[in-house]
C-alpha cells in the first residue's frame, strides 16, 4: 500500500515479506542478495513464526520494480529462503513503533502534550527538559509526528521498522 515514487526511473518503497529457515546466516545472505543488486534495505524486522525451526521477516526497502523482481527470484533460490514476496500493492496491515524524545522545556510542554494526544501518542516519561513519546502506525504518521515535533527539537528517534500481517485467514508469508 505505500507506493512512493521518487523520481522517472520508477523507484519505489517495496514491502517484502519472507518465510525463512530460523538459522544462523541467514539474514546475512538474505542482505547479501540486496546488496549485489545496489538495494538498500531501509527497515527490517525478524520475528518468530509459529514454527520454531522458521522465522518471519518484513524488509522495507526503495528501489525499481525489474531490480527487485530479480532480487525476489534470487530469495527465492536460497536454500534457507522457504517463501520470498513482494506485498507492496498489497491489501495488508502494516504498521511501526518509534519512540520520540523531544525537548520539552516547561513553557512549550502544553503545547508538546497537546500534540502528543492529538497524534495518538503515548507519554513513556517526563522530565525536567524532556518527553518521550511511543506513537504506532502507519510509516507516514510517524514520519508526521517527527516533523511536527522538529521545531522543539527531537533528541532521539528508535524505529522498529515495518511489521506486516495479511487480512483474514492467510497466513503472511
Amino acid at each position: 500500500m505505500e507506493a512512493v515514487a521518487t523520481n522517472n526511473n520508477n523507484v519505489k518503497k517495496h514491502t517484502i515479506s519472507l518465510l525463512v529457515s530460523n538459522k544462523p546466516g541467514v539474514l546475512i545472505r538474505i542482505a547479501l542478495v540486496f546488496a549485489r543488486r545496489g538495494y538498500n534495505i531501509d527497515s527490517l524486522v525478524v520475528s518468530e513464526s509459529p514454527d520454531p525451526a522458521f522465522s518471519t521477516m518484513n524488509i522495507s526497502a526503495t528501489g525499481d520494480a525489474k531490480t527487485l523482481e530479480q532480487i525476489l527470484k534470487q530469495l527465492n533460490k536460497l536454500v534457507d529462503v522457504i517463501h520470498a514476496r513482494d506485498r507492496t500493492d498489497e491489501d495488508i496491515i502494516q504498521r511501526e513503533l518509534a519512540l520520540i524524545k523531544v525537548r520539552c522545556a516547561p513553557e512549550v510542554r502544553t503545547d508538546i502534550l497537546q500534540i502528543a494526544r492529538a497524534f495518538d501518542c503515548k507519554i513513556l516519561d517526563l522530565s525536567e527538559k524532556t518527553v518521550i513519546l511511543q506513537v504506532a502506525g502507519k510509516t507516514e504518521k510517524i514520519d508526521a509526528v517527527n516533523k511536527i515535533f522538529e521545531p522543539y527539537g527531537i533528541i532521539e528517534t528508535m524505529r522498529t521498522g515495518k511489521v506486516l500481517m495479511a487480512r483474514g485467514e492467510e497466513y503472511t508469508p
